[in-house]
Parts: C-alpha cells; structure tokens; sequence
C-alpha cells in the first residue's frame, strides 16, 4: 500500500477551546490511525512570533497546544509530532524557497492584504505595522509543508491559498534546480464541525468567547451556564436551529442523544435543564482527557522530551532532504569539485536549452548553440508547465514546431531559420 503524508501545525498563541477539540484535534486524531497514512503534527512556534510578542505567553501556549494533543489521544509513537523552532533544516529551507519566490506572488498573500486595506480604512500607510515575518509568512509555511514532502494538508478555506503558494515555490525551485519537492494538495472538510462560542458567533480567542478545552467541571459549568439563550419560557417550544447550546451538544453526543434534545427542545425543555445536559454530555468526554492533560501540564519535562523525541524523527528525514537541496543550488564542498575536476570526462559541448524566472513572475526558455550564442528566446509563460511543453515540442518535432510556436518566440537579430532548425537536428540526434 503506498503511504499519503498529511501534515498539520498548530500555532502556539492561545489555549484549546471546545471549538479546536471538534474542528481540529479529534478529527486529525482520528485519522492518524488511518491504514496507508504518515501524519506530521507540529507546533508552529515560529509563526506564533508573527502574532504574539509575549514570551512567556508562547512558552505555555506551547506547553498547553502539546498536552492537549496528547491527552486527547494523539500517539507520539506512530505519528512525527514535533516543535517547529526543533528543527533547523526549516528556516534554511525557507531562505532557499525566498529566493525562488516572486515577491508579487507575496503581494497577494490574503493576510498582507488585509493589513494593508485596514490601514488603508484608517488612513494610515498601507504597509504601516506590516512586518517582513508577516509579508513573507506564506514562504516559511511553505518550507513546513516542502519540507517533509507532505502530499495532503487539512486546512480551512481561508488557507487554501497558501498550499497554493507552496505547490508555486515548489514547481518554481523544480523548474530551476530539478525535481525535488512534492507539489502539495489542500484537503478541506465541509463537514467539520464550527462550534459558536459563548456569544453566539464562532468560538473564537479573537472575540474572546471561548470554553476553553480543559475547563475544570466548575469552571464548564459557569461556562455553559452563561451561554446565550432566547427568553422563551420553560413549557414553550425552543427552536434547534441557531441554538448555540444545541450545537455544542450535537458535537459530543451521539446520534440517538442529539434525537431526544430535539424533541425536548420541541416540547419546552427549561433551559437551565438544557444547560445541564450539556454539562453532562462535555464532561462525559472532556474528563478522562482532563485526567491525562492535568498529569502532563504537571509534568513539562514529559513533554519536552515527546516533542525531542519527534524532532530527531523529523530532523532524520529533514537534515538528508537539505543537503540534497543545498547540493542542487551550488551550496556545496569545494574539495569535491576540486577533487572531480581531473577525472571528470570532457563533454562536446552541444546546443541546449535553458528555463528560467524573470522578476515579473512569468516562466522563460531559451535555446543556445554549442559556442553560447543565443539561437531562440521565448516570451513569457504564466506556468513553469506551459514552458516545459514548448520546449518538450521543440525537442521531439524540431523544426516542424517553429511556426505552431511562432507566436510565443521572439525575434533574434542576426541569427538565421537554418541556423536555429540546425540546433534543433543537433539536439533530435542527441536524443
């Protein structure tokens, strides 16, 4: 059975909520127990830099991301989970995808967008507070994703764009340097559970209407005992749709459990009554987690080692997969090119074929005879692929492909038909 990579990070800024347990945690719990399936999970402590300036804040929300995967049920031992700023190989993966990355590809990235129209709003400077981490946040995302050559990433639709940046960075290294990289897929569920918070709109830290996961069962009870209600009176049928006490118990119960709330909603369940079957029905769940999450929080070395311990199986994969790069880009031994050079069998220089990215974004090639002069020049291709397939048709039809591709080939002052169609043969016979 041929093995998926999925891989999913989880920025160190905040503390699970009910909301994360449902949307993220259980369900990525759940399929990394699924046959033919290599998950990475990590804590993205580097991307939390961008968001979060407290330190301290950072160091627990990590602690506490960390222990909640655990408790709920995520097996460090047959999954790679891991702590972002653990494994170095990323950050230097990030510089070589920077230097591959149009900075107008950047310029559309939805978050710079968004901070630029908000000082726009404000009439301040579009790129007023807009730090270099949050401008090229997309490139360092990227590097997490290529690095491990994940072939699937669950995301929201929100990050659809960013997997799309990173299959981008990656055909755009592979066009210049060879295959390396996997061009990642984006995975979204519809089907995932939004839970709305103690206000009614999403649970959410940005609206400061969270439960937050591990509540202690006082602390789930004043909770739930705050959360918005109509005024309808006990006797009075209440309406399921839009009830936020009603989609926070359909998301922990059972089917035949959701059934019964239904119907008593329908036949004017007092809403206290209905607030302690929610208890009831969370705690059920959360508790035994709770247990094992108030054993690891008292036990930070515990997981300073679990994460230590997915570092090295992360860094067994990273730490080759970089030196292949390095090697691909000319980051390499000058003792070995020295050491080479004698024994390297001289090569008849023929005509070839050069691709390449110029700074507005768009894909080239050229075709250059045997002393470097410059026989073919192409102009600009939005996609590395469309590159490729002229000149793929230039190799295998030669000549006879010069007028289909008329359109797409400029003007080369003093070189001659003969001299580009004699290329061209040159190269059929090599083949």
């Amino acid at each position: 059975m041929s093995t998926t990579r999925f891989l999913t990070g989880i920025t160190t800024t905040g503390t699970p909520h009910l909301g994360n347990f449902v949307g993220s945690i259980r369900p990525a719990v759940a399929a990394s127990h699924t046959p033919g399936v290599e998950s990475f999970y990590f804590l993205a402590d580097y991307h939390a830099l961008i968001k979060c300036e407290d330190p301290l804040r950072i160091q627990r929300s990590t602690l506490e991301i960390a222990a909640s995967w655990l408790a709920a049920g995520l097996n460090p031992e047959q999954v790679t989970f891991y702590r972002q700023s653990d494994i170095p190989e990323i950050p230097e993966l990030n510089w070589l995808l920077s230097c591959v990355t149009g900075k107008g590809l950047l310029n559309r990235a939805h978050a710079y967008k968004a901070s630029q129209d908000k000082n726009l709003a404000a009439g301040r400077d579009a790129d007023e507070g807009v730090t270099a981490g949050l401008f090229m946040y997309p490139v360092l995302m990227g590097a997490d994703i290529l690095m491990f050559k994940a072939h699937k990433v669950p995301v929201g639709r929100d990050q659809i764009q960013h997997i799309e940046m990173a299959r981008d960075m990656a055909s755009s290294f592979n066009h210049l340097y060879g295959e390396h990289f996997v061009l990642p897929e984006a995975v979204v569920d519809d089907n995932v559970a939004t839970l709305p918070g103690l206000d009614g709109r999403k649970m959410s830290k940005s609206y400061d209407n969270t439960i937050p996961l591990f509540s202690s069962r006082a602390q789930l009870q004043k909770l739930i005992g705050g959360l918005l209600t109509d005024s309808r009176l006990p006797g009075e049928p209440k309406e399921v749709e839009g009830s936020a006490l009603f989609q926070i118990y359909q998301a922990f119960a059972t089917e035949p459990e959701t059934l019964a709330l239904r119907q008593a909603y329908a036949d004017g369940i007092a809403w206290g009554e209905a607030k302690q079957l929610l208890l009831e029905r969370v705690d059920q769940v959360i508790a035994p987690m709770r247990a094992e999450y108030e054993s690891l929080m008292a036990d930070p070395a515990r997981i300073e080692r679990t994460l230590l311990a997915g570092a090295e199986r992360a860094r067994a994969l990273a730490t080759p997969f970089i030196q292949e790069l390095r090697h691909a880009v000319g980051l390499r031994s000058l003792v070995q090119v020295a050491q080479a050079a004698p024994t390297k069998t001289a090569k008849v220089a023929k005509p070839a074929f050069k691709q390449y990215r110029e700074a507005d974004g768009q894909f080239y090639f050229k075709l250059l005879a045997a002393d470097g002069r410059l026989l073919l020049q192409s102009t600009g291709f939005i996609a590395p692929k469309e590159a490729g397939q002229a000149i793929a048709r230039l190799q295998q039809q030669g000549e006879a492909a010069l007028a289909d591709l008329a359109g797409q080939l400029a003007v080369v002052a003093e070189v001659t038909a003969q001299d580009v169609a004699a290329a061209l043969q040159a190269l059929r016979a090599d083949d």
